[in-house]
C-alpha cells in the first residue's frame, strides 16, 4: 500500500506547493512510484507545477523523472455520502495498488477534502514561514511571557485527525513542521519562535525541521516545472553557492522526514 504524504496548513504563502514539488520529485528520482492530487481546487499550483513540467518536457525533448499527478475525479454519490469525499477516496484507492507514495497538497484554507486528507496521512508536512504569524495557527502565545498558551485551529483539526485515526485502528501520524524562509543571521525573532515551536512539539507531538531559506531560485523553476535536482539535466553544469546550499537542505529534508524504504542518495 501507497504511503501517504499530505503537505498541509492553513494559511498561504507558506512554501506548501514548492515543498510538495520536491518532495515527490526527489521520491520519484529516487526510483519510486510517486502519485500526486493537489485538493486546492481552484488555485491548484502543485498540479499547475506539474503541468509546466510536463509542457517543458515536451517542448525540450527530455524525460525527467516526474510524480503521476491525476486530477480528482468526477463520481457517482451513493447513500448520502459527501462527494468531495467520493472523490478523494476514488483518486487514492486507484493508486495505492501501484504506488510506493502518494503526495496531496492541501489549500491554505479549511476545507472538508483537507480536512479528510489529514485523517489518510501516514507523513504530515507542515511549512510555516518563521514567523509568529504562521505560528498563530498552530498555538497561541502569551505576548507578554512569549510562552504557549495552547494549540490553535490548525493544531486542533490534526488532532481530530489523530483521534479518528486512533479510532480506526490505523498507526499514528508522523508529524513534522518545516520551518521555512529561515533567516541566515540569528536574530531574535528566529530564536524566539524555535523556542517556542520546541515547546509546542514537546506538548502536542510533532517534529520539527528546517525547510527552504528564501532563495530566487525557486521562483525562477515553477514556470518550467523544474526542481533543484533537474538543473544539471537542463544544461546547468555548474551549480553556484545559493543553488548547491538550497540542494543540501532538500538533501537534509529528505533525510529528517525518515519515509519508509527511502534511501536519499543525491
Amino acid at each position: 500500500m501507497a504511503h501517504i504524504i499530505v503537505v498541509g496548513n492553513e494559511k498561504g504563502g507558506s512554501g506548501k506547493s514548492t515543498t510538495c514539488m520536491h518532495v515527490a520529485t526527489a521520491l520519484a528520482r529516487l526510483g519510486h512510484r510517486v502519485g500526486a492530487l493537489d485538493l486546492d481546487l481552484r488555485q491548484r499550483s502543485f498540479g499547475r507545477y506539474i503541468e509546466n513540467r510536463r509542457a517543458y518536457m515536451a517542448q525540450a525533448g527530455l524525460a525527467l523523472p516526474t510524480p503521476d499527478y491525476r486530477d480528482l475525479p468526477a463520481v457517482p454519490v451513493t447513500n448520502g455520502e459527501n462527494a468531495q469525499d467520493e472523490r478523494l477516496a476514488s483518486a487514492i484507492e486507484a493508486m495505492h495498488g501501484e504506488k510506493d507514495f502518494i503526495v496531496i497538497d492541501c489549500p491554505g484554507s479549511h476545507t472538508r477534502l483537507s480536512q479528510v486528507a489529514h485523517t489518510l496521512a501516514d507523513t504530515l508536512i507542515t511549512p510555516m514561514n518563521d514567523s509568529f504569524v504562521d505560528f498563530d495557527l498552530l498555538a497561541r502565545v502569551d505576548p507578554m511571557t512569549g510562552k504557549v498558551r495552547g494549540p490553535s485551529i490548525y493544531a486542533e483539526m490534526v488532532w481530530a485527525a489523530r483521534q479518528m485515526r486512533a479510532q480506526a485502528g490505523l498507526k499514528p501520524i508522523d508529524w513534522i513542521v518545516v520551518r521555512n524562509r529561515l533567516g541566515a543571521q540569528q536574530m531574535h525573532n528566529k530564536k524566539k519562535v524555535g523556542a517556542a515551536l520546541e515547546d509546542l512539539s514537546r506538548r502536542i507531538g510533532f517534529r520539527v525541521l528546517p525547510g527552504f531559506s528564501e532563495r530566487v531560485i525557486f521562483r525562477e523553476l515553477f514556470p518550467r516545472g523544474l526542481t533543484l535536482l533537474d538543473l544539471k539535466d537542463t544544461g546547468v553544469d555548474q551549480l553556484n553557492l545559493s543553488n548547491i546550499a538550497a540542494r543540501q537542505e532538500l538533501r537534509d529534508l529528505m533525510t529528517g522526514l525518515r519515509l519508509p524504504a527511502l534511501t536519499v542518495g543525491f
